[in-house]
């Protein structure tokens, strides 16, 4: 089963996996899929307030953060799922993300403390859902005095879509087994024409 949505002006079908029983989303992938990453990056771009630094978390997110920031000429920093030899002066923040199995950690050295350091950070992902791993982001921001200016994704998915505080492209809504647009108690039938 697929889900079939523009994204950026860009038609995409999304395959159906099975998170629980009766829970399956929609996968955007972005790697290797340059024509969505590039058409992504550059309507995020148009959307997105004053930033000097773009930080994303290891790894799904790191196409667009890429473009983003060789299209805009900032840079970006990736948050990594762990410490890596060269990194000094670790700091790590832990992440329960709806597409993994586990704990995750996310973590920065001192290098990219230092670039972040009093700058206006925008956060980008690939998908917001849960928010776990928008979250943990923030908390590595904060703790790097860094200030966050904005936070983006390319698809905001489930109840993420009611979220005020998030700039996003296309909404993604969470399906049933059957394929059909799981109504959730935030939620009601006139937001999803498609299932009328």
């Amino acid at each position: 089963m697929d889900h079939i949505m523009k994204i950026a002006g860009l038609e995409r079908h999304l395959p159906l996996c099975k998170v629980t029983d009766d829970l399956y989303i929609g996968a955007f992938i972005m790697f290797g899929d340059t024509e969505i990453t590039v058409a992504a990056a550059k309507a995020l771009l148009e959307k997105s307030p004053e930033f000097d630094v773009i930080i994303t978390a290891e790894s799904k997110g790191i196409p667009l953060a890429y473009e983003m920031a060789r299209e805009s000429g900032k840079p970006y920093i990736v948050a990594r799922k762990g410490p890596k030899l060269y990194m000094q002066d670790i700091i790590t923040v832990n992440v329960d993300s709806i597409t993994t199995d586990h704990m995750q950690s996310l973590c920065l050295g001192h290098q990219e403390r230092e670039i972040m350091n009093g700058k206006r950070i925008l956060i980008v992902d690939d998908v917001i859902s849960t928010g776990e791993s928008l979250m943990a982001l923030e908390k590595l921001v904060d703790a790097v005095g860094g200030n966050i200016v904005a936070r983006e994704a390319v698809l905001a998915e489930g109840e993420a879509t009611t979220r005020d505080d998030i700039i996003f492209l296309e909404e993604l809504p969470v399906f049933n087994p059957d394929g059909s647009v799981k109504v959730t108690e935030t939620d009601n039938i006139d937001n999803h024409p498609e299932i009328k």
